[in-house]
């Protein structure tokens, strides 16, 4: 095991850092009186974890080669899902190993489902640490999607191999620097969302825990009616501006402080991002116009939040969408999976894949029109050539394979056609509620059999890994050297 001391050199930071994080909610069960033991115990279980893999393997090689990433990738992952599940054990709460897996998984992969049934009586230190999980987990996959995952050729930030018409590559420095400044760029957001959450009606504690799910776009609230508890059009406004900033590239905001200025309306992701955000809210406005006749009946505020939120993978909700019709049902599965854009903290197939997929078709349609014809896919003015292409077709084909054996299982265990095929969905796309009665926009998960909460947690971490990160592991070649 010499050859993974870096691997498991690097997992017992990370234990370490998540043992210290939950020193946080400690001083919350001290300011509001719910001091126990559940904290303490996680917290140094956790701690004396972390301080065994990194003073075990202290003497590592500090460098990564590319089946060790793959493993660190995957391990840290579930190790932090696992040990992030302890104060749901420990804690009053009652719940099951199972149970306590699927939140902590939930929230570390920033989906948002959960089986918590009455979160509005729930301890504030729990419910800190859900925003704490997801939080971490936002920051978490964009560092690893910006440093990381390029160098398995995995994940959306491919993107920048074949972006590079600005040379952004001459401007970006060394990948430490990079993760820095996303830090602080993640948490400037965070912390001024939470001061438009406050001045717009939120308690202190509510708007510091929802800047952190709204940012991560991982929508665990606070309340079983979500947003909608507080039934604020600022709170609102103020929701969806922060959720798109957490959804468009991360690398965009680096790029627009390094000097480019025009990175925001000129970039091809985000500009799609925006075109789909209108189209969707039209189309969802209009189809509701037909079937009730009836302009003031139609709330353009729900609409356009709910599409927001759910294209994005957060999963506030602040109306029961399901009601809407079963036009509607459809074409919120479909948002599902689109997600936001690469190198966010948003999942799902991404922009930046709708994108070149869509110039792939072409190309196909111009090829049976012209036969002998040579046609080139370009994207932002840059050849993309057939292993990237490659790389796209299969993880789409992948994705949707996966989302139907899930599917399947969850059949199979018992479950209804719209809960088996939506939980399915907001599994790997990592979003939160799914539809029906059981888990829809204002259920919970807690109904379902453990099978099926074993397979969203699957779901949930593949989804997050963007699939291959995980897959790869169960190839037998992988682990040949």
């Amino acid at each position: 095991m010499s050859n993974y001391k870096t691997v498991f050199f690097t997992l017992g930071v990370l234990q370490i850092i998540l043992g210290i994080s939950m020193v946080i909610p400690i001083v919350i069960q001290i300011i509001y009186n719910e001091l126990d033991s559940s904290f303490i115990g996680a917290g140094m279980i956790t701690i004396i974890f972390g301080a065994l893999f990194f003073l075990s393997n202290i003497n590592h090689e500090k460098k990564l080669n590319l089946q060790q990433a793959f493993l660190l990738t995957s391990l840290s992952w579930i190790g932090i899902a696992i040990f992030g599940s302890l104060p749901f054990i420990f804690s009053n709460l009652e719940l099951s190993i199972t149970d306590a897996v699927f939140e902590s998984m939930s929230g570390i992969t920033t989906t948002g489902s959960t089986i918590i049934t009455n979160l509005n009586d729930a301890p504030k230190a729990i419910l800190f640490w859900r925003a704490i999980l997801q939080w971490l987990g936002g920051i978490g996959i964009i560092v690893m999607a910006i440093t990381l995952m390029p160098i398995m050729n995995v994940g959306g930030m491919q993107l920048f191999k074949i972006s590079t018409s600005d040379k952004s590559e001459k401007i970006l420095p060394k990948s430490k620097e990079i993760s820095i400044r996303l830090i602080l760029i993640y948490l400037g957001l965070t912390l001024l969302c939470a001061f438009f959450y406050k001045i717009f009606g939120m308690s202190f504690f509510d708007s510091l825990t929802h800047s952190m799910t709204t940012i991560a776009t991982g929508g665990f609230s606070n309340y079983n009616e979500s947003i909608g508890y507080f039934d604020s059009a600022t709170i609102e406004i103020t929701s969806i501006i922060f959720i798109i900033l957490g959804s468009i590239p991360f690398i965009a905001y680096i790029k627009f402080l390094s000097g480019n200025k025009k990175i925001f309306i000129s970039d091809s992701q985000i500009k799609s991002f925006v075109k789909i955000i209108i189209i969707s809210i039209l189309i969802l406005f209009f189809y509701l116009f037909l079937q009730s006749k009836n302009f003031e009946e139609i709330s353009l505020r729900a609409i356009s939040f709910n599409v927001i939120s759910i294209l994005t993978g957060t999963g506030y909700v602040t109306k029961e969408f399901d009601n809407w019709g079963s036009f509607s049902l459809i074409f919120f599965l479909i948002l599902m999976f689109i997600g936001g854009c690469a190198g966010s903290t948003t999942c799902g197939i991404k922009i930046f894949r709708v994108q070149i997929l869509y110039l792939f078709l072409i190309n196909q349609l111009k090829k049976i029109i012209y036969p002998r014809g040579i046609f080139i896919i370009k994207y932002e003015n840059n050849s993309v050539d057939e292993k990237f292409m490659a790389s796209i077709i299969s993880f789409i084909y992948l994705y949707i394979i996966i989302f139907f054996v899930m599917t399947a299982l969850l059949s199979l265990s018992g479950l209804d056609f719209i809960t088996s095929i939506s939980g399915s969905a907001t599994a790997i796309s990592n979003v939160g509620p799914g539809l029906g009665t059981i888990i829809g926009p204002n259920g919970s998960f807690s109904l379902l059999p453990d099978f099926s909460k074993w397979i969203l947690s699957i779901g949930m971490i593949l989804g997050r890994l963007e699939l291959f990160a995980i897959l790869v592991l169960f190839l037998p070649s992988f682990w040949r050297n």
